[in-house]
């Protein structure tokens, strides 16, 4: 590829002359859980490229079985809102200076930073300064808040690559290098089954009314939100009738901790992990921590509404820095609210089974949810966002090689 020719796993490269070349270094760094399913995909379409490559960096177990040597796991920085950084300050300095001590010890031919704009941005910065070249794979939120920082991405980024149609307009008009490489969900959902067998795999029955709740990928998300969750599910089965409760648990997330939760419960409950989709797709109507999930639960066609509670302090302070009208993916790609958001004080077991209900009871308001669904889904291009991504790392990377003689 660009003048390198392929060669068995752990071979050196060689360039037009036949010389050898070094084997390429890739510094991979994601902060969450959706960055370690981003990071996993990349690393799989780097690797199916161009096998030779060693990628190392900082993602969760998904990364690591893609084949990139973690220096850091991604769970020891994976928190959000000001007063939880700060709480976690000395795990996070960390995790950063084992990243810069690799720029230095390993000199990868490339760092490609994976959303988790704090941390990235940062790490980024030290890269250019080492002369790296920063790819930046999934972008920072600036179009919600912060847009200062397209003037810190201009310095750092050689290319950006966004997952959102919206965000390459911004950022070429910021002066950035810019492509839009479509969703990579959109790859992930392809093989999810339909309502009746995500059903049958699970044990349910086609008469059973189902709420799935999904509160969250991190430790502190799900211990705010899933009391909240439950409380909610009790109201609407007491107000709509018998339900099945099934709570869908994030990879990474101590099944302890929903356990102890879930046991305190004043309904049954059913726990589901690692079958996130299946749930949504077997569900009547979901309870939806904002994030990925909102989106994943928008292309799975599975009605829902959007919750997200945190810290007096972070709240306060994301009212006055934030600048969109939603929080939720589903109804920001639609430009318009498709789905109900109740955040923080809004955030009641009675809101929050209110709003359940009236989809639960109302065929109607389902199919309109659905239809703008389908909108959101016809705005994120098409499946291949991983294998367009990887394309436009190895083009940065086969042209800062060298490709002289020997």
């Amino acid at each position: 590829m660009g003048g390198f020719s392929r060669r068995p796993e752990g071979s050196a490269m060689t360039d037009r002359a036949g010389c050898a070349a070094p084997t390429p270094t890739i510094l991979l760094v994601a902060g969450e859980a959706s960055g370690d399913l981003h990071g996993a995909a990349l690393a799989h379409a780097l690797r199916t490229v161009r096998p030779e490559v060693r990628l190392l960096g900082m993602g969760g177990p998904r990364m690591a079985a893609a084949g990139v040597e973690l220096l850091v796991p991604c769970e020891d920085v994976a928190v959000v809102g000001l007063t939880e950084v700060v709480a976690h300050g000395g795990q996070i300095l960390r995790a950063f200076r084992r990243l810069s001590a690799a720029l230095h010890r390993d000199r990868p031919a490339l760092v490609v930073l994976i959303d988790f704009p704090d941390f990235n941005i940062r790490l980024g910065r030290r890269a250019r300064r080492r002369g790296i070249p920063v790819i930046y794979f999934v972008s920072p939120q600036v179009w919600a808040w912060r847009r200062g920082r397209l003037r810190i991405l201009r310095r750092i980024v050689r290319k950006m690559l966004v997952i959102f149609p919206f965000e390459e307009p911004l950022y070429r008009a910021a002066g950035i290098d810019v492509t839009f490489v479509g969703h990579p969900l959109l790859d992930r959902l392809e093989g999810v089954p339909g309502r009746e067998e995500a059903r049958r795999r699970l044990g349910i029955g086609p008469a059973e009314r189902v709420v799935a709740l999904l509160p969250g990928s991190r430790r502190r998300e799900v211990a705010r939100h899933l009391p909240v969750m439950l409380a909610a599910a009790a109201r609407l089965a007491a107000g709509a009738g018998p339900l099945t409760v099934a709570v869908a648990a994030a990879d990474g997330v101590p099944q302890g901790l929903i356990e102890a939760l879930a046991a305190a419960a004043p309904l049954p409950v059913r726990l589901l992990e690692g079958r996130t989709y299946e749930a949504l797709r077997a569900a009547d109507v979901s309870l939806v921590v904002s994030g990925t999930a909102t989106l994943e639960a928008a292309l799975l066609g599975a009605p829902m509404v959007i919750t997200y509670r945190m810290s007096f302090l972070s709240y306060a302070l994301a009212r006055l820095l934030v600048r969109v009208p939603f929080i939720g993916m589903a109804n920001l790609v639609a430009g318009r609210e498709i789905v109900p958001e109740l955040i923080q004080y809004r955030a009641t077991p009675d809101r929050l089974a209110a709003a359940a209900r009236a989809l639960l009871e109302d065929p109607g308001a389902r199919d309109a949810m659905r239809a703008g669904f389908s909108e959101v889904r016809a705005r994120l291009g098409e499946p291949g966002a991983p294998e367009r991504a990887a394309h436009e790392i190895l083009g940065v990377l086969r042209h800062g090689l060298p490709a002289g003689g020997c």
